[in-house]
């Protein structure tokens, strides 16, 4: 029997650095998730683990149904158990509503919701009682975000998603784990989330911002010690208890003050 771990969003950030930690834990074989192939070689060119390379965008769901096709075929040979599925392909655009295009918001919904729920409901008939699924949700999820209104909804819609799915999952023996970290500096996603229609920067600074091997790190740890949440960092370990006890409202006017500073 295969054992596989399917990474999506891999070509890069926290994405390529997650696949080399799971170079280390012993499956079988790595399925390599994303739209760029060039750079989703350069990653495979540094495993050791036998890695199978899927360009796709997997907002389009004939991609999902061709790894389920390949899933089929590995479980007609050898038997096959998806022993790790990582959902972490996402998209982001900072702006206010009028500054970002309807086809940016679209897109953020249908990857970061959409994509994510039907590749783990298309995976999990593949997977095997001390299987998982980790979810790369974000801080974000925790309150809602203005100038970040649709992204912060996408990954609090995630968020709830992971954590009712871990609880009818528990009797079958899979874990669910919902990452959510702060900002991570070194990513593309500062650099790209920016880009609205007007080209405003709303938010100036990204203070104790944290770097991606070190939320890699801590993320894999979590889910190895079947945690339900994992808080990367100093910053979304505090803002989740904040975001518990102080009104939503209050919370956005602090949001206010710190993405001016």
């Amino acid at each position: 029997m295969k054992n596989i771990a399917i990474i999506t969003g891999a070509s890069g950030g926290l994405g390529r650095q997650l696949t080399f930690l799971a170079d280390k834990d012993g499956y079988d074989e790595l399925w390599l998730i994303a739209r760029n192939k060039e750079r989703l070689e350069s990653v495979k060119s540094e495993c050791e683990t036998e890695v199978r390379v899927i360009p796709g965008d997997l907002t389009d769901e004939s991609v999902i149904q061709d790894i389920c096709s390949m899933l089929e075929e590995y479980k007609t040979k050898d038997g096959v158990n998806v022993k790790l599925l990582i959902n972490n392909a996402g998209y982001g655009r900072i702006g206010a509503w009028n500054e970002l295009d309807i086809s940016d918001c679209g897109r953020m919904i249908e990857l970061n919701c959409k994509a994510a729920v039907l590749m783990t409901q298309s995976i999990l008939p593949y997977m095997q009682k001390g299987s998982g699924i980790m979810n790369i949700c974000s801080t974000a999820a925790f309150q809602p975000f203005p100038y970040l209104n649709v992204y912060a909804a996408t990954k609090a819609f995630l968020y709830r998603y992971s954590r009712a799915l871990r609880m009818e999952l528990l009797p079958k023996g899979i874990r669910v784990t919902a990452v959510c970290p702060y900002w991570i500096k070194d990513t593309e996603f500062i650099k790209t989330a920016g880009k609205n229609t007007t080209g405003k920067n709303r938010i100036r600074h990204f203070p104790l911002a944290v770097h991606e091997r070190g939320v890699a790190r801590t993320a894999m740890n979590g889910y190895k010690l079947g945690l339900p949440v994992v808080t990367t960092d100093v910053v979304s370990f505090l803002h989740r208890i904040a975001a518990k006890v102080i009104p939503s409202e209050i919370m956005m006017w602090i949001w206010e003050i710190l993405r001016r500073v």
